[in-house]
């Protein structure tokens, strides 16, 4: 069992964060931070993190406001609230934090690369007390059968796992292939690092076995949760540049990007949610000559279907997302959900697909993944698009 697409880091920190999974709207996120904080008050000028809310379906907008009357004479002015999507690709934070870390917007919420690099900071732990979380966490993923994982965190991966593997004999109870992103592209090159390669530096040969270099990690566009997926068909009651989503990398700088990467003896993973960012992706796997694969693939024409196998380009997917989202996509992907996440569809245009958790968006749990592959369902409710479910047999092959 593997799991094909996580970020370890967050997974383990995740755990020790405020759990604002449950919350139906901005009022109850807010109300759950307030309530962990009463029983458990933070220190002055500490900065408290909380994870897991999902507000594409909230009929109140997420502001700093909201987190400020929540947290009015419960815990310190100063203190600093930062509030992470479920799909990693927001932060909300309360007017403390939005001024401590210096948001560009005074709401309080940030999109993307700016939520990526907010969280990065807010987050910062000593390098020991996190490696020591994410190593645990390796054991915990062995106990679930996990014999190997995809690392594509955000930051130094190459540095960390150098560290990490030689903190505990043999390395982490699991193989890792930690991911490049773009920032630290040219740095990869000229340190002649390929994916496969052991890590440089680890003298232990167990550990260095273990964890070798993964792929290039590229964005082309954002997620569902956070409506900056790029598709084909606007969301409703958006308009301007972004009613569409967000085209984080344009094609001819993709292409760039792959073509360096490939070039170079890297692997290369692409994030694409929407339908014009699958598009976008394939079409700078084609232009650049090269193969590798696209993360996410949750929106995809039935003219691209078959593209996939045509150029040797692997589908990476999560089949809980399909499950937590099926709300999400039927109110802001209303027009296109026969096209979203397209499991059997890849699959019987012979696209080569591989399964994960993309944690802590989902569980870092292979079964957790191949019952929703199989389900199509979490609760009572029927199955969604049921046409795109896996079989057991299918989804025991993929993962």
């Amino acid at each position: 069992l593997q799991d094909a697409h996580t970020h370890l880091e967050q997974w383990a920190a995740t755990q020790r964060r405020v759990d604002v999974s449950a919350a139906q709207s901005a009022k109850e996120a807010a109300a759950l931070m307030a309530a962990a904080l009463q029983a458990a008050p933070p220190a002055p000028a500490a900065v408290v993190l909380g994870h897991g809310f999902r507000d594409a379906l909230w009929a109140e907008a997420a502001t700093a406001a909201v987190l400020d009357d929540a947290l009015a004479g419960v815990a310190p002015p100063d203190t600093s609230v930062v509030l992470v999507s479920g799909d990693l690709h927001t932060t909300w934070a309360n007017t403390a934090a939005t001024r401590r870390f210096g948001l560009s917007n005074p709401t309080g919420v940030v999109l993307e690369q700016e939520a990526m690099d907010v969280v990065a900071r807010a987050a910062r732990v000593d390098p020991a007390v996190l490696d020591g979380w994410v190593l645990d966490a390796m054991v915990a993923a062995a106990a679930r059968g996990l014999t190997s994982v995809v690392d594509l965190e955000y930051g130094d991966l190459i540095g960390s796992w150098a560290r990490r593997a030689g903190l505990r004999e043999g390395g982490p109870a699991v193989r890792v292939r930690a991911g490049v992103w773009v920032d630290r592209l040219e740095e990869a090159i000229a340190a002649g690092l390929r994916s496969g390669d052991p890590l440089p530096g680890v003298v232990d040969p167990v550990a260095a076995d273990r964890v070798r270099i993964g792929p290039l990690k590229v964005f082309v566009d954002g997620s569902l949760g956070t409506r900056t997926a790029f598709c084909h068909d606007p969301y409703p009651g958006a308009a301007g540049a972004d009613a569409h989503g967000v085209l984080r990398t344009p094609p001819e700088e993709l292409e760039r990007l792959l073509r360096r990467g490939s070039a170079a003896g890297l692997d290369l993973a692409v994030h694409a949610i929407g339908d014009r960012a699958t598009a976008v992706a394939l079409d700078g796997f084609a232009a650049a000559g090269c193969t590798g694969r696209i993360e996410h693939a949750q929106q995809v024409h039935d003219a691209d279907l078959p593209r996939f196998a045509e150029l040797g380009v692997v589908a990476s997917v999560q089949p809980r997302h399909a499950l937590d989202d099926r709300d999400a996509a039927d109110q802001h992907w209303a027009a296109a959900t026969e096209r979203a996440f397209p499991y059997r569809a890849l699959v019987d245009a012979a696209a080569e697909i591989v399964l994960g958790s993309d944690a802590p968006v989902a569980p870092l749990d292979p079964w957790d993944g191949i019952a929703s592959a199989v389900h199509r369902s979490l609760d009572d409710r029927p199955a969604w698009h049921p046409e795109q479910h896996l079989d057991l047999d299918l989804s025991l092959i993929h993962i």
